[in-house]
């Protein structure tokens, strides 16, 4: 009877569900571990995607820089006359520029200066994919006029609030008075701390040592029916190699490397994956020998039975698998709070990914499979000698 019994009820279902206080133990440590790779790689990725936003905004086919550009946070120039060169192609329908810059923002309410990434943009062309833009197009077109990031550092002031109950607001941009008529939304990242929008004029205007022919970024659209990757190997072979063509993912890309080739983000963020995978490992190992330990008996009583090794080392992987499912199901969904908490409160392009989760809950199972083998060497102590 015993025998018929044990074979409808699975042996690893039963010892994991029979101690529950160890059971919620090992739920609530499997959840951490997995709630703390969520919450490391959320972050890098989303440090990346903030990085990257801008450059992904861009309302163009092709793009133009400096074949040395690295970051935006130093972006190089090159000149115009290379991306109207651009325009005598059969496929190009238009191009437009962007100048970028640091500048310096005071901050209205205690008059402190901090750095901000201003645009400069040609209004009445294709500039960022922002819809604010063109709704207050006629607005940018005034000199001293500019958008502000509402997605910004709190550093830089209440700006949004402000404006929205004044409608306009008076602001210092390095050192020259300036009106903010709009905001939009981007947000903070390796780069910046907050954006500026204002127009190719007043952009001059704030930085008077720059040359108006040099330039940051070249857009270029493209007329219908015309192969992007075509044309820019055409055009990267017909222009000068003063300059370089990219798509506007592989000029994200571009920044991506960056930051990812300065090792230090990666390195902070992989380390806390580490340790998630680390502690994870610990806590299953603690639970699982436990029960190897306390159970000892029972388990040497199936062997005098005739249950092989090689059959209660099947019950203890499941064990360490059923442990791994039932503490990534709260770890998940701990994480995916956290992410729109986080979102809510920073604006951080934070998200649960399908891919993210896979990559987690494949940890997860590796974690517990590895601490459930290190506790088979308790296991296979165990003698039907041992029930006396």
């Amino acid at each position: 009877m015993f025998g018929r019994w044990l074979r409808r009820t699975p042996l690893a279902w039963r010892q994991v569900m029979k101690e529950k206080t160890r059971l919620a133990i090992a739920v609530a440590g499997i959840a951490f571990a997995d709630m703390l790779m969520f919450v490391q790689l959320g972050f890098q990725d989303a440090l990346y995607d903030s990085a990257t936003l801008p450059h992904r905004l861009l309302e163009a086919d092709l793009v133009m820089t400096n074949p040395q550009f690295q970051t935006l946070f130093s972006v190089k120039t090159f000149s115009r006359e290379r991306l109207y060169q651009a325009l005598g192609h059969e496929a190009v329908k238009s191009v437009s520029s962007i100048y970028i810059g640091s500048g310096q923002w005071k901050n209205p309410e205690n008059r402190l200066t901090r750095a901000i990434l201003i645009w400069g943009i040609e209004p009445d062309a294709p500039s960022l994919k922002l819809p604010e833009i063109k709704q207050n197009a006629t607005q940018v077109k005034l000199l001293n006029h500019v958008l502000f990031d509402r997605a910004g550092r709190p550093e830089y002031g209440d700006i949004a609030s402000k404006l929205q109950r004044q409608g306009t607001l008076e602001a210092e941009l390095n050192q020259q008075n300036i009106q903010v008529t709009g905001l939009f939304t981007v947000g903070s990242s390796f780069a910046a701390d907050g954006n500026v929008i204002t127009s190719d004029s007043t952009f001059l205007k704030l930085f008077p040592e720059r040359q108006p022919n040099h330039i940051e970024v070249g857009l270029i659209q493209l007329k219908p029916g015309f192969d992007a990757a075509k044309v820019q190997a055409e055009l990267a072979k017909e222009l000068s190699g003063d300059v370089r063509i990219l798509t506007p993912e592989g000029f994200a890309s571009v920044e991506k490397y960056y930051w990812e080739s300065q090792g230090t983000i990666g390195f902070i963020f992989g380390l806390g994956v580490v340790v998630g995978f680390i502690v994870g490992i610990i806590i299953v190992y603690q639970i699982l020998y436990s029960d190897v330990a306390d159970h000892l008996p029972e388990y040497a009583t199936l062997k005098a039975m005739g249950y092989s090794d090689g059959y209660l080392m099947r019950v203890l992987l499941q064990e360490a698998l059923l442990l791994a499912v039932l503490g990534f199901i709260p770890g998940f969904a701990i994480a995916s709070a956290l992410y729109q908490l986080t979102y809510a409160a920073t604006l951080l392009p934070i998200a649960m990914t399908t891919s993210r989760a896979i990559t987690v809950f494949v940890l997860t199972v590796g974690m517990c499979g590895f601490s459930g083998a290190v506790a088979m060497r308790k296991l296979q102590t165990a003698d039907p000698a041992d029930i006396f």
